[in-house]
């Protein structure tokens, strides 16, 4: 069984192993979204082939489109090249759902990989070409958000962008020159409409791709490199920038996947490391929850996404989606699992879930704490969406997803996923600050893993932060063997604690400082400490 045009021909033999194969005719689908592409996207790694591709492949199995995504790839060209090519752009997408059972599609929705590389002969022309069609209705990214980033930590440009800023749009080099580019082969075509729509999990990502385009659009002008009405039809109403929310764990290819996949008789599956390390095989393995809100701003007009699980909404709802699931009913719970997962010697979050412990943790910070500060946004029911995350999502144990990748960037995050709720409960006037007791306790556990000291007393290996080495010092002169004095703890955090760049709020203003400083001297009390802490408190 070859994941090939050639291989599926031999429909019996997949389908009697449980494989669900395209119902359509991939080489009349191929010819025709040559003919009239509608759809680019860019970013061509697992959540793109698991979540967009698979959205296209059911309405393609469905006869609603009859069109299938034109996918660009400008990070790792490697992943078409080592991928999509030998695969003749098919895929398996392997749903885990929490009953256990895996739900296996071949995907055939992909109807053209390009490789973004000005290297590469012609690769780059066939994507100006595509983007000077009328037919061309949306761009949708999958770059993560560092991909629409042009400057570096010290604020300067990074050099890639500079150098485009200065040659102009004919060879760039840079991501987001790359797509500018292709934008304006697109103006020069005639000004034509088209939605460029990022579905990177962020928060108003839709404005961090136009504050990129925007800003390669001002230079060129400037310079002398783009016309002078390139920069009026970027900011006008021909192109849009819509939000999007997007919700769907995606790891990487699991091991236990690829040999469900061999006992079928599928060859040739071994994931490949690019040379940028990059983790791609021909197959993706993703949970069966998936959301993806998406203002409804298509100047060029859009497919019946709707068709195929897409919410449509504007942008205010938009945001209440995006804001319900950052900062009350997932990714706090995430991070909460990521902290004291690590601490109690996790390496599943599902596994976690089943101790009693940090799952009423979860349970306490999602139900008691972040749903009272809610706004509802009609398109998604807050308490189904908790329920789901709780009930379905983060006990999968068919989803390889660990704390620590989760604990990544924590100082980053927490902020968001918890800062918000804390400011949302000074503005209430019906809730009291002094009554959040499991956010404030997620707190001191993060200082306590920064600690890199497990429950047992074992040393183990902080996750990547970008602030790990300046605030690391503040923990160091605590010592499970010694425990923590709380007058002493108090002293050497409140720096920390008062920092509104980690927690979103001055925790010694907000009153709760004193509460995070307590918890944390329990925690650190000695070997056990954080798991007897957590036993006392979330009961």
């Amino acid at each position: 069984m070859r994941l090939d045009l050639k291989g599926i021909k031999d429909r019996k033999s997949w389908e009697e192993k449980g494989y669900r194969l395209p119902a359509y005719e991939i080489e009349a689908m191929r010819k025709a979204t040559a003919e009239r592409p509608y759809w680019v996207h860019f970013g061509a790694g697992n959540l793109f082939r698991a979540f967009h591709a698979n959205i296209a492949q059911r309405m393609l199995d469905q006869g609603i489109l009859n069109r299938g995504v034109i996918v660009a790839e400008g990070f790792d060209s490697e992943i078409i090249h080592n991928m999509y090519e030998p695969c003749d752009n098919l895929g398996i997408v392997v749903t885990l759902r929490a009953d256990g059972t895996m739900e296996k599609t071949v995907t055939a929705s992909v109807a053209e990989a390009v490789a973004m590389d000005e290297k590469e002969s012609g690769s780059f022309d066939r994507l100006r070409e595509i983007f000077q069609k009328e037919s061309l209705q949306m761009a949708t990214f999958t770059i993560t958000e560092k991909g629409y980033s042009l400057t570096g930590k010290d604020g300067g440009l990074l050099p890639d962008a500079a150098a485009d800023f200065a040659a102009g749009p004919g060879h760039p080099v840079s991501y987001m020159g790359k797509v500018t580019s292709l934008l304006y082969a697109r103006f020069q075509a005639g000004s034509l409409p088209l939605a460029m729509v990022s579905t990177d999990n962020c928060s108003h990502n839709g404005d961090k791709l136009f504050a990129a385009v925007r800003a390669f659009a001002d230079a060129w002008v400037k310079n002398g490199k783009a016309e002078t009405g390139f920069l009026t039809y970027v900011e006008s109403e021909r192109v849009s920038f819509p939000w999007t929310m997007i919700d769907k764990i995606t790891p990487r290819p699991d091991q236990k996947v690829e040999e469900e996949l061999c006992r079928d008789g599928v060859e040739e599956l071994s994931p490949v490391v690019t040379s940028k390390q990059t983790y791609v095989a021909p197959f993706v393995n993703a949970e069966e929850t998936e959301y993806l809100v998406v203002e409804d701003d298509f100047p060029n007009g859009r497919p019946a996404l709707e068709k195929g699980g897409v919410l449509f909404a504007g942008r205010e709802t938009v945001e209440q989606a995006e804001r319900m699931k950052v900062c009350t009913c997932l990714n706090p719970l995430h991070t909460a699992l990521a902290v004291f997962g690590c601490l109690l010697g996790y390496e599943k979050i599902s596994d976690e879930m089943q101790d009693e412990e940090p799952k009423k943790l979860a349970e306490r910070i999602g139900r008691d704490e972040g749903l009272p500060v809610v706004t509802d946004p009609g398109i998604l029911n807050p308490e189904e969406f908790l329920e789901t995350v709780l009930k379905v999502r983060l006990p999968n144990p068919f989803l390889p997803d660990t704390p620590q990748r989760i604990a990544t960037d924590t100082s980053q995050k927490l902020a968001i996923r918890f800062g918000e709720t804390i400011k949302a409960y000074i503005a209430s006037q019906r809730l009291q600050v002094k009554d959040l007791r499991m956010i404030p306790l997620v707190f001191a556990g993060w200082l306590r893993y920064l600690m890199a000291v497990d429950d047992r007393g074992e040393p183990f290996a902080l996750s990547p932060d970008p602030r790990k080495e300046e605030l690391c010092p503040y923990v160091a002169g605590f010592d499970l063997k010694t425990g923590v004095d709380t007058a002493a703890a108090k002293e050497a955090l409140l720096p920390v604690l008062r920092d509104e760049t980690i927690f979103g709020v001055d925790l010694w203003d907000a009153g709760l400082a004193e509460t995070v400083v307590s918890y944390f001297s329990e925690l650190a009390a000695g070997p056990g400490a954080v798991r007897a802490t957590l036993r006392k408190y979330i009961h």
